[in-house]
């Protein structure tokens, strides 16, 4: 792949990111409110101050790169994240804590990605914050996978692939 080439792809990873922390903010934000565990609320809580995080992070990445969102995806973020952030105040609680980590875990491979294609177009400044993100997400996954893998129905529902290990992520890249 060539330089010019990686570059459009990580600030096509980099536009998706930067609008699905948006979304995430935003569920986030209705799924701890939703939850009456005082733990649980400070994690969920804590996961939804790190999404925002990470928002500002690539969004400093996109402007370095001289990109931005793309308006349209802003918006339909805002649509989701809030209606998700709705529905978790209604759903059953194993229903966000099963979407939350099956979405952080696609999250993960996402910013490796993204971190190759920054090496690939000569962008290797950025690879650290990225793959750092990589890692928070994994322990959101992590997380989530063991407040599921912990209730009553586990064994009934379909779980979605285990990432590799943490400790792995930087040397995937």
């Amino acid at each position: 792949m060539g330089e010019a080439s990686a570059r459009q792809n990580l600030i096509a990873i980099l536009q998706l990111a930067y609008s699905g922390e948006r979304a995430a903010g935003y569920a986030y934000h209705g799924h701890w409110k939703s939850l009456s565990d005082a733990a649980e609320r400070e994690r969920v809580h804590q996961i939804e101050d790190e999404e925002w995080e990470h928002r500002r992070l690539v969004g400093g990445m996109l402007a370095g790169l001289d990109a931005g969102p793309k308006p349209w995806r802003e918006a339909r973020a805002t649509v989701i994240g809030r209606a998700l952030g709705l529905l978790c105040r209604v759903a059953p609680w194993l229903v966000p804590m099963y979407g939350a980590g099956r979405l952080e875990s696609r999250n993960i491979g996402e910013y490796e990605d993204a971190a190759r294609h920054a090496r690939e177009c000569g962008r290797g400044d950025l690879v650290d914050c990225i793959l750092t993100m990589a890692e928070v997400e994994w322990e959101h996954e992590a997380y989530f996978r063991g407040r599921v893998e912990g209730h009553a129905w586990a064994k009934a529902i379909p779980m979605w692939s285990r990432p590799p290990a943490k400790g792995t992520i930087r040397g995937r890249v």
